[in-house]
């Protein structure tokens, strides 16, 4: 369970150096800031994205869920504004910086950890 923490971890902050050849206006200085970042990203993203979402779910409702891009946008911005060395334009290249970060971040660890298996139990009741 710890190596594959570690391994999505290394994924994620391979997925941030990849960012700025898709997203010009992100940039990632080192593999070191990288892994700071993605470290961060993690931690906003466990901790304070769901009280977040929690506040802003009317909005989210009104707006048929789009409301989350918008979320994923600025906790992106607010990640990089603490890390020397990860930068990122404005709003807008945040915005699209995380959905990009998000894709590739996902199709790497699909490459690496396969499809996720689903295991159906069934219990079936005893009859009389």
């Amino acid at each position: 369970m710890a190596l594959n923490l570690l391994l999505v971890w290394l994924i994620n902050a391979l997925a941030l150096l990849a960012l700025p050849y898709l997203v010009p206006s992100v940039q990632v200085d080192s593999f070191t800031t990288a892994l700071i970042a993605a470290l961060l990203l993690g931690f906003v993203n466990s901790l304070i994205r769901p009280l977040i979402v929690l506040l802003t779910l009317p909005v989210t409702v009104l707006t048929l869920g789009l409301f989350i891009f918008v979320i994923n946008g600025l906790l992106f911005w607010f990640v990089a504004s603490f890390v020397k060395g990860f930068s990122v334009a404005g709003f807008w290249s945040a915005f699209f910086g995380a959905i990009v970060y998000a894709l590739i971040s996902w199709a790497a660890s699909a490459l690496v950890f396969g499809r996720p298996r689903v295991v159906v139990v069934r219990h079936d009741e005893f009859r009389r």
